[in-house]
Order: C-alpha cells, then structure tokens, then sequence
C-alpha cells in the first residue's frame, strides 16, 4: 500500500510524460504510481555520500518536493564519493550545490533546503512536512533522532549506513515492523563509532547504498514491491557479497514496544555517550561558555565547519580549518582562552589534543556537543 494517499495524486503535464516514459511502461509503476511520486513529499537527511544517490535519483524518479538537510559546506574530502557535488562547488554549502544539481537532473522537483542542523528542538517540525525520511547521515545520535521521530509521527525511516567497505540499508516503519532501536537498543561505546574522516570508506559502496534507499523511497511511494520493513540488507562490497537478516519487532522496545517509555526526545549526546567522553578532558559545555562570555571574559572562538555562516550563539566566530588551527596556533595570543567548534565534538577534542602535545601553552577548550549543542 502507499503511502501517499489517493487525493494528493496529481495530473502529469506532456512534458513530464514524456520525461517519466520509462517509468510508465513499468506495470509496477505506470500512470498512477508516477502520479504519486510527484505528489509525495520526501526528505534527505544529509547531501553526502548516501544523500547524493539518494537525491539525484529520486529527482530523476520525479519526486515532486524534496528536503535536502545538511549544514555543511562542500570539501575537497567529499569528491570522492558525494557525487551531487563537484570541484567548483567546494566552500559552498552542500545544500545549495545538491539544489543545483537537482534542478539541473530534473527542473520539475521543488527542491527545499534545510541548512541546519537536525536536533530535537527543530525535527518534528521539519520531518513533520514530508512522507518519509531517507537517512543518509554518518552518526549515531542523528540516526536515533530520526528512527524516533519517524516513529511517532508514523512514518518510514528509509535507513543505510556504510562503514569502509561494507554497508547496510533497511526500511524502520513502526507501523508495520521493527524500528532502529529494535535492531540496535543502545549506541555502541563512541571510541568504538569512527567517521568516515577516521576510518575511510570506498567510495562506490556508498552509491550503491544510497541507491538501494532511492529504491525503497520509490517503493514505499508507489506502493509496490517488497520494501525492507523487518529486513536488514548487508554489503560486503569488497567480496561482493549480499546478505539478509531479519528484524523482529521487539516487544519490549522503549520506542514501539507495548509499554513505551520513551515518549520525548532525549538527549541524544548523553544517550550515545558522546558529551561524557568529550568532558574528560579540554571539553567546555554550551552553557559555560555562553555563561563565562556573558560576565565578560573574552574567547577566540574557533569554527571548523560553517566557512561563511554565522553561527548565532557566537557571532564573532572565525573559520579555520584544523591545518589552519594547527599552523597558526603560534600566533595566537596566549592570553586569550581558545575554544573549537566543530560537528559533534570529537574533531574538536582531537585538535585541542594536537596542540597540547605541542606545547601550547594557552587555554584550550573544545565544544561538548559541537554545532549539534
């Protein structure tokens, strides 16, 4: 069944027919199922390495309006994966190079950006306008975050994941099967979660999985197939080998289970340990910045990720990135606090670790949290 219901379905000009013409020799597709693509409403969690597919062929599909969510700027890094994006578009924002992209694939989808950070104070408002989420994004805590708003708001969490060589995609539909934290009830230890930036990843893998989530999206819109609800797919791409595990609604899940418990969004740096690993050492909180700022003790405040925004807690803040950091930490003044920003924190704490190895002698301080605080 889909998920689009019957009176969002709209008429199809001559130019789009003739786009679309392929689609519509599909018996599992046709008029109809071509009709509600272009009325479904469709969010991409991440314009990287899983998003770019996702995007690019869910433009192609003529899905009619699609989200494109990320706060980050496009890296020389990115290129050898994140397709949507190219050299030209480096230093730009990744949302604004994806919605170029896009309208060039296909000028019929309305694209919106979302150049934020998702967290728990802005998603239900922003998965709440579309039919499904296709998450495409590289951390834990934005993964629990979207399963759990998906789940209340009863609707799919189109999932994939790649770590180096191998990668995984399923469907977390509450309605129907199991949920994220039915698969996994607890994060795993931080130490034990390296990015992409750590630990690398082959660059195909990531195509291939983000085309396996356009595939699913299509079908849970169109209403046909056998979406992966209750299924986790597993690529092995190095021996090129597929698995298939199955997922069993857990009864006794905090989320969907019978006797929920959770019914608000946590904290999800807390829950996935992130902030208590971060303080150990050189980490300052949100608050005791902002706190110590306001009685008028003055901050170098570092930004290793939003190149031309202007971050609104702090809007003296300068862009560096980490060589940059690195290089010129000479001539900072020594008696000014240093404090780092970045994504999640851990680049941050890294960095500020750097430094004290070398000698700085100066006050360092990287953000609990980072950008997601």
């Amino acid at each position: 069944m889909s998920i689009i219901p019957d009176d969002r379905k709209v008429s199809l000009t001559p130019s789009e027919l003739a786009r679309y013409g392929r689609h519509l020799l599909l018996p599992e597709i046709g008029l109809e199922g071509q009709k509600r693509l272009k009325a479904a409403r469709v969010l991409v969690a991440g314009a990287g390495g899983l998003g770019a597919p996702i995007a690019m062929y869910l433009a192609a599909a003529g899905v009619g309006t699609l989200g494109i969510l990320d706060c980050d700027s496009v890296d020389a890094s990115n290129l050898q994966r994140q397709i949507i994006h190219g050299t030209g578009d480096i230093g730009r924002f990744k949302t604004a190079a994806a919605k170029a992209r896009i309208f060039d694939i296909n000028p019929f989808v309305n694209v919106v950006q979302h150049n934020v950070l998702l967290d728990r104070e802005n998603a239900l408002e922003i998965i709440g306008a579309y039919d499904l989420v296709c998450d495409g994004t590289d951390n834990f805590p934005t993964r629990y975050l979207i399963n759990d708003v998906c789940a209340m708001l009863g609707k799919p969490d189109v999932y994939g994941a790649v770590f180096r060589t191998e990668g995984q995609a399923s469907v977390f539909y509450a309605r129907q099967g199991a949920c994220y934290r039915c698969l996994y009830p607890s994060p795993p230890p931080p130490e034990h979660a390296p990015s992409c930036a750590d630990a690398g990843v082959l660059g195909a893998l990531t195509g291939i999985i983000g085309t396996v989530q356009a595939t699913e999206a299509v079908k849970l819109i169109t209403g046909g197939g056998k979406p992966l609800i209750g299924r986790l797919l597993v690529l092995d791409a190095w021996q090129m080998t597929f698995r298939e595990f199955e997922i069993n609604k857990n009864k006794a899940c905090p989320l969907c289970g019978e006797n929920p418990t959770v019914t608000e969004l946590p904290d999800y740096g807390e829950f996935c340990g992130i902030n208590k690993r971060e303080a150990l050492e050189y980490g300052i909180s949100l608050t005791e910045l902002k706190a110590r700022i306001a009685a008028g003790e003055k901050f170098r405040i570092i930004d290793t990720e939003t190149r031309a925004r202007t971050l609104k807690d702090f809007p003296d803040a300068e862009f560096m990135t980490e060589r940059e950091i690195i290089s010129r930490a000479e001539t900072f003044s020594k008696d000014i606090p240093v404090a780092v920003i970045c994504l999640g924190g851990k680049r941050s704490a890294e960095i500020i670790l750097r430094l004290k190895d070398a000698g700085y002698p100066g006050e360092l301080y990287s953000l609990i949290g980072g950008l997601k605080a």
